[in-house]
């Protein structure tokens, strides 16, 4: 693959996908994506990230019973909001201002696994 098309490939990457991490993470992701083989970037489509927005929706609408940690893939955590009902509601209420943030860590650190 030239650099121009690599360049783009990047560029086209973060812009439609850079939402799905978190701001620490861009800099260190294309970094990442600079040096990854062509092999790699041309199956950079198939890694399944998750959207915080949804996280956050689920948060709001069903986090009580652990549905946006499943979302996540936090199955362990998702028991335990489910079996505590979300924590008597305090485990709810933290998670409606971590889940998004949790989502960006969960796709930076699967993004850089399929790097690797």
């Amino acid at each position: 693959m030239e650099e121009r098309e690599r360049q783009q490939k990047i560029e086209t990457f973060m812009r439609f996908k850079g939402k799905y991490f978190g701001q620490e993470h861009l800099a260190n992701l294309r970094n990442s994506l600079k040096t990854a083989s062509d092999d790699k970037l041309r199956d950079l489509e198939m890694v399944e990230l998750k959207n915080p927005s949804t996280g956050l929706i689920l948060s709001i609408l069903l986090g009580g019973w652990g549905i946006d940690r499943f979302y996540a893939g936090d199955i362990g955590l998702g028991v335990g909001k489910l079996l505590t009902g979300g924590g008597c509601g305090i485990w709810w209420l933290v998670d409606l201002f971590m889940i998004s943030k949790r989502i960006r860590a969960i796709n930076f650190e699967k993004i850089k696994l399929f790097l690797a």
